[in-house]
């Protein structure tokens, strides 16, 4: 048995809010042909189980809510229900799969088993196929999926032999010891708490910079929580789902950074705002300034984490400047937002609030998050993760893997959201959207491939690419 971390167990009590809503993440690995059967490919998946052993186990929820959920073992666990397979119609292309995953995706994940699915896509143009998977957000954040493929898949053609198998499966604790051991930890949360003060009035200054740190952040997070300027960005969503996807060149991006300054991060981010810009004036609105605030997840791995399969992030909420319509000058904007909420050091104040939580009765914090879910919100209109991916090429049962594409889940009054992935010298920017307010989303998507051409025109002009050095 073991408990999920506050923040997992957040998207399990959001979830539970919103019938429409699925906190499923997933992501597209395409390959090059010829497909597997799909024997072949649940034996390899087989081989791979005991490297993952959060796909054995299921949520289980403690009895009147007295501690957060727990992951058990599942008794009953039955790989071909979790492996499925279905087939593209022709001419199997982009808008075929994108259809494909829309579908998918708006379904939830059944919690009566463990809450990830494969998908094994046949029927791709040009001798390809493709897997889709499908895992719920609160077992693993961004980075610690993408470090899922470096387990089910290879790095070289060749095949690695199965794992060794030695797990065993757990009997599942009974109601009577999880409502126990839940009241328990209720019971001693004043001693935990206690110790906590009792260490960092140990070290008075460290606390005090940390308190003034996380002071300071919250007041700019509260003064940054206005509402934003209105538009058809936001509002209410339903249950079903458009899907599409934006492609540029990591190299690209990385020469458009060397001349135009910042990160890899601010020209996406840049790139993105072109995109939401373009979609606002084809709708006939006029982009104004606080129109795009954006939540922006973190990363606060440290080196050597990616394979702890739980979500280890925090948040930023970011201005995208889709008010400018000059390029650069996007980009500028992107660059200061970004720098002045890094020297805010407001991704590590979030996280310090994030902590917090562990100090506060599960059922106090779990009440909070509903209602706050139920309240209306007006303060984020998006959501961009951008998520680092392999670097080298991977292989799945000696085929190579060609490309991946994030899919980002979208909720409450978010109609869209962006997912940015990279892999070996490509970028994919998934891109999900409420399918009745957004059937223009291949607008967005154009949008953001323009933003970044834009940017590397410039960036040309000014004789700073390599291919004109």
């Amino acid at each position: 048995m073991e408990r999920l971390k506050p923040m997992d167990a957040q998207f399990i009590d959001a979830e539970d809010q919103d019938a429409d809503a699925s906190f499923a993440i997933a992501s597209i690995a395409i390959f090059e042909g010829p497909p597997p059967s799909y024997g072949e490919f649940l034996r390899s998946i087989r081989g791979r189980l005991s490297d993952v052993p959060i796909y054995r186990r299921k949520l289980h929820t403690v009895p009147f809510r007295l501690g957060p959920p727990v992951w058990v073992d599942d008794p009953d666990f039955d790989l071909h229900y979790h492996v499925r397979q279905t087939a593209l119609p022709p001419p199997g292309g982009d808008d075929e799969l994108r259809a494909l995953v829309a579908r998918v995706m708006a379904q939830r994940l059944d919690r009566d088993y463990p809450l990830w699915e494969y998908w094994l896509v046949y029927g791709l143009s040009d001798e390809r196929w493709a897997l889709v998977s499908k895992v719920h957000h609160a077992m693993v954040d961004g980075v610690s999926a993408t470090d899922l493929y470096r387990v089910i898949f290879d790095a070289t053609p060749e095949t690695r032999p199965p794992s060794t198998d030695a797990s065993r499966v757990g009997r599942p604790p009974s109601a009577f010891w999880l409502a126990t051991q839940a009241a328990a930890d209720i019971m001693f949360l004043p001693a935990k708490t206690t110790l906590a003060v009792a260490t960092a009035a140990a070290q008075p200054a460290r606390s005090m910079r940390q308190l003034r740190r996380i002071a300071r952040a919250a007041a700019k997070l509260t003064a940054g929580a206005r509402p934003a300027a209105g538009s058809s960005l936001s509002g209410p969503i339903g249950r079903q789902r458009r899907y599409a996807w934006s492609r540029a060149s990591l190299t690209d991006v990385k020469d458009i950074r060397c001349v135009l300054g910042g990160t890899v991060n601010d020209v996406v981010l840049a790139a993105i705002s072109s995109g939401f810009r373009a979609l606002l004036v084809h709708r006939g609105e006029n982009p104004k300034p606080h129109m795009v605030p954006s939540l922006i997840p973190v990363s606060t791995r440290a080196p050597g984490e990616q394979s702890i399969y739980e979500n280890r992030v925090s948040l930023l909420v970011a201005d995208l400047p889709v008010h400018i319509a000059d390029p650069v000058e996007r980009l500028e904007f992107v660059k200061a937002e970004l720098a002045e909420l890094k020297a805010a050091r407001e991704a590590t104040a979030a996280e310090a609030l994030i902590e917090l939580g562990q100090f506060t009765p599960y059922p106090i914090a779990s009440r909070v998050v509903r209602l706050g879910y139920r309240l209306p919100q007006h303060e984020i209109v998006t959501v961009t993760t951008n998520v680092p991916g392999p670097s080298i090429p991977l292989y799945g049962l000696g085929r190579k893997l060609l490309e991946i594409i994030p899919y980002v889940p979208i909720a409450t009054t978010l109609r869209t959201g962006v997912s940015i992935f990279s892999y070996c010298d490509q970028l994919t920017f998934g891109i999900t959207a409420d399918y009745a307010s957004t059937p223009d989303i291949d607008v967005l998507a154009h949008g953001i491939e323009s933003g970044v051409l834009e940017l590397q025109k410039v960036a040309a002009a000014r004789g700073g690419l390599a291919g004109d050095a």
